[in-house]
């Protein structure tokens, strides 16, 4: 259980700032629905849509491309690095500079009003930056440098935060007199209030810029190396990569995209397509409280999985990984969707956005079987038949697509909610079913079925039980959060003792 010890104390480093940190800037969501109404977040929710998935292009599969590769007998590990961060120096420029001269396009395929290529500008340099950043923070994962992974990531987030609370808040606020008068006149010469949520991507690109200056040892610690021929194995491994990603995205982003296209006029009274796609962007923030744990456990369990590849027991290993993660996820589930009226209060601000909050469960639910997905994923990785990976992805977003295409019309944008669900538990289905026969793991599979629909019936219970608002309303809430906590440590306690 030594392995099991670690990769819990890894995972609870890289949370310090995958889950900690970004529960600080998840924190933004309370500003955000206070300063903007939900057509101007609207903007926000389509835009960063996008730089999810134009990052996947932007790193093409590299990193853990590099992990694999780094780990097999005999490799050159500095040799290794430097040729693959020459090849993301190179990508990341042209990239950048390609991204910039359509900013055009890209502005008007999201649907924002002409004059708005400023902020196809701004991502454009968000994911240089962060492409650019991507393979020194696998180098720090690889040789195990987790606090100083965690200490970089935490101070992207405090720079980033703190740009948004001066800009979004402290600057109209001091113009408005509410305080520091006396700053007004610095104030009026750096801040202008008609760029408005431009100021979020600004924060944004200037805590990339920053993390780069703090990954300057690991960017210049390096030889520029231009020889494609070595990286041509690499190109082989990543690519499916790539489009397993890319194919990830549109399951993941696609409907915020998709959802001011598809969503007939008037579907919601006295909305704009563009403001139902940020309520339900908003909303969409809740979820990703699951998908916090998902990415710290991500961090740390990569580079774990291939370590433990060649070990005899590790079909074992990763068979009471994907048990004690479902379990954890579950609760989270729970725990957040019984009690989304007291979070919803907490985080948005404004009633507009109050109005799609039914998405919440659907969506926390559609990320645990995104994050068992990703556990599973691990026998096409190990075996290096990366292109089932991609077969898989691709099936789920022509399965996105096509609900998307049926739904919104007729649900709106829980109809987006629940293609996400569909999605993902298809994947994770259909990855657990090659997996048995090319990986075989002894994954508890009914086990665990049985756990989740008990949390699903939970959930149920305190949504359509009427409880009349108010204390009595959130005791009971509270019980059937502990009543599944308590279930869980009664029947699992003992393996759990024991590990």
């Amino acid at each position: 259980m030594g392995l099991a010890k670690k990769l819990a104390s890894q995972t609870a480093i890289y949370g310090v700032s995958s889950i900690l940190g970004r529960t600080v800037s998840f924190l933004l969501v309370r500003v955000y629905t206070a300063r903007f109404v939900a057509a101007e977040y609207g903007i926000v929710t389509g835009l960063f849509a996008s730089v999810s998935f134009l990052n996947v292009v932007f790193t093409y599969g590299m990193e853990t491309t590099y992990f694999r590769f780094a780990n097999r007998p005999g490799t050159d590990r500095r040799e290794l690095y430097d040729r693959t961060l020459t090849l993301l120096l190179l990508s990341s420029v042209v990239l950048t500079l390609l991204l910039m001269l359509l900013a055009r396009p890209l502005t008007g395929l999201l649907s924002l009003p002409p004059g708005n290529e400023h902020y196809a500008y701004w991502i454009a340099a968000i994911l240089g930056l962060d492409a650019l950043a991507a393979l020194p923070f696998a180098r720090l994962r690889l040789e195990n440098k987790a606090r100083k992974f965690a200490a970089i990531r935490l101070a992207n987030i405090a720079l980033n935060v703190g740009l948004n609370l001066f800009f979004i808040v402290a600057c109209p606020d001091i113009l408005a007199g509410k305080y520091l008068s006396a700053l007004q006149p610095l104030v009026r010469a750096i801040y202008d209030p008609s760029i408005g949520v431009g100021y979020i991507f600004i924060s944004n690109a200037a805590a990339s810029a920053f993390t780069v200056l703090l990954l300057g040892r690991e960017l210049t610690d390096f030889r520029f190396r231009l020889n494609l021929e070595p990286l041509r194995p690499m190109f082989k491994y990543a690519y499916p990569i790539m489009l397993m990603g890319l194919a990830g995205m549109v399951n993941e982003t696609l409907d915020r995209i998709l959802l001011p296209r598809w969503l007939p006029e008037g579907f919601y009274p006295g909305q704009s397509s563009l403001a139902a796609v940020g309520v339900y962007g908003a909303c969409y923030k809740l979820s990703i409280l699951m998908s916090l744990v998902i990415q710290a456990f991500k961090y740390a369990a990569e580079p774990f999985f291939f370590a433990q590849s060649t070990d005899q027991n590790s079909p074992r290993t990763f068979a009471l990984v994907l048990k004690w993660f479902t379990l954890c996820c579950a609760m989270l589930f729970v725990g957040v969707s019984v009690n989304l009226d007291i979070v919803a209060q907490l985080f948005l601000r404004s009633p507009e956005y109050l109005a799609g909050l039914a998405v919440v469960p659907v969506l926390l639910l559609a990320n645990l079987f995104l994050g068992v997905y990703w556990n599973l994923s691990v026998w096409f990785k190990l075996t290096d038949k990366t292109y089932y990976g991609t077969y898989i992805s691709f099936g789920g977003a022509v399965l996105t697509i096509a609900l998307n295409f049926l739904l919104i019309p007729l649900l709106g944008y829980m109809g987006s909610a629940l293609a996400t669900l569909a999605c993902y538990f298809m994947m994770a289905a259909l990855c657990w079913w090659l997996g048995e026969r090319h990986f075989p793991v002894p994954y508890p599979v009914a086990r665990l079925l049985i756990w989740l629909l008990v949390a699903v019936a939970v959930v149920a219970v305190s949504w359509y039980v009427p409880v009349a608002p108010g204390w009595g309303r959130y005791g009971f809430h509270a019980l059937l959060t502990l009543g599944f906590v308590g279930l869980v440590a009664a029947v699992e306690g003992r393996r759990l003792r024991s590990i």
